[in-house]
């Protein structure tokens, strides 16, 4: 659908392909979600990976506290895969419903940030895959050997579910600040300044999410972020560079960005005064009021 036809298209035409397209959508999520129910017991294999380790040196075992525990833990995962397997489907309806109402240059917005933040996203997830085992075993290397770790099944799959996703949201974190350059919000200079606070916290988090003795675990996630976010100011940087924003915030940029006025003729129309023609004045009518009233007396005697 082009941008002429869909400017020309009535309310009722957008809707019937609104309907169509989530159709489509709904239709990839549920194939997507069976996939995921039949697929589930490998995804339980990956998450009870810690759990068989963890009871190799101590009592330790997933646990279900209702009757339904386990056919509900296995429809989520059936579920969120669903959503992640049919994400490119339903992605792509969404943005082929939305892009013949953008324009070029938001088109080309839109898509550089997809195509940037997909693949970071998922090397996000990937990491957060590859460092919640270690943080497992630390975590519950807390409790005494003579103790038992009994965990509560949904809860153990919500906190791998939060690590994973927090992991993936924080590689994209970066795009967001090119994108926000990119729209004149948020120039290279103040990223630029801002780089030790940037570092430290990505440090904190690498810290908080990796809690693992080793700095192994914290290295792999600390320095992905890190190289990312030096990425993201080198992008920004160079781009306020060719279009010649050396200012240090959105306002000055404004200001320069607005058209100049020419001075030297605003000085001259302010100078130029503009008086209404006057009537010759006689100088007699200037005298005295009191001699003036004297003659008239001298007059009327």
């Amino acid at each position: 659908m082009s941008t002429a036809t869909a400017e020309k298209m009535p309310l009722s035409a957008h809707l019937r392909e609104a309907r169509k397209r989530a159709v489509r959508a709904a239709v990839a999520l549920l194939i997507g979600t069976v996939i995921g129910y039949l697929t589930s017991d490998l995804v339980m294999d990956v998450l009870r990976a810690p759990i068989t380790e963890l009871a190799a040196s101590r009592s330790a075992s997933l646990n279900y506290d209702s009757v339904t525990g386990a056919f509900d833990l296995q429809l989520r995962i059936a579920v969120y895969s669903g959503i992640i397997l049919s994400s490119p489907v339903w992605l792509g309806e969404i943005f082929g419903f939305l892009t013949p109402g953008l324009t070029a240059k938001e088109k080309k917005y839109t898509f550089g940030f997809l195509g940037a933040a997909l693949p970071l996203f998922v090397a996000g997830c990937l990491t957060g895959l590859y460092v919640f085992p270690r943080m497992v075993e630390v975590l519950t290397s807390f409790a005494s050997s003579e103790d038992s770790t009994i965990l509560q099944a949904s809860y153990y799959f919500d906190f791998v579910f939060k690590i994973v996703i927090a992991t993936g949201i924080a590689f994209v974190l970066p795009v967001f600040l090119v994108v926000l350059n990119f729209i004149g919000v948020l120039p290279a200079r103040t990223i630029a300044k801002a780089w030790r606070v940037s570092i430290v916290g990505i440090v904190v988090f690498a810290a908080l999410v990796t809690p693992a003795a080793d700095v192994l675990s914290m290295f792999f996630v600390a320095a992905p972020m890190a190289l990312l976010f030096l990425a993201a100011l080198a992008i920004a940087w160079v781009h306020d560079r060719s279009r010649g924003y050396d200012d240090s915030s959105p306002i000055d940029r404004s200001r320069r960005e607005a058209p100049r006025i020419d001075r030297s003729r605003s000085s001259t129309t302010e100078g130029t005064v503009t008086t209404a023609p006057s009537s010759t004045i006689d100088p007699s009518s200037t005298a005295d009021p009191t001699s003036t009233t004297e003659g008239s007396r001298t007059c009327s005697a």
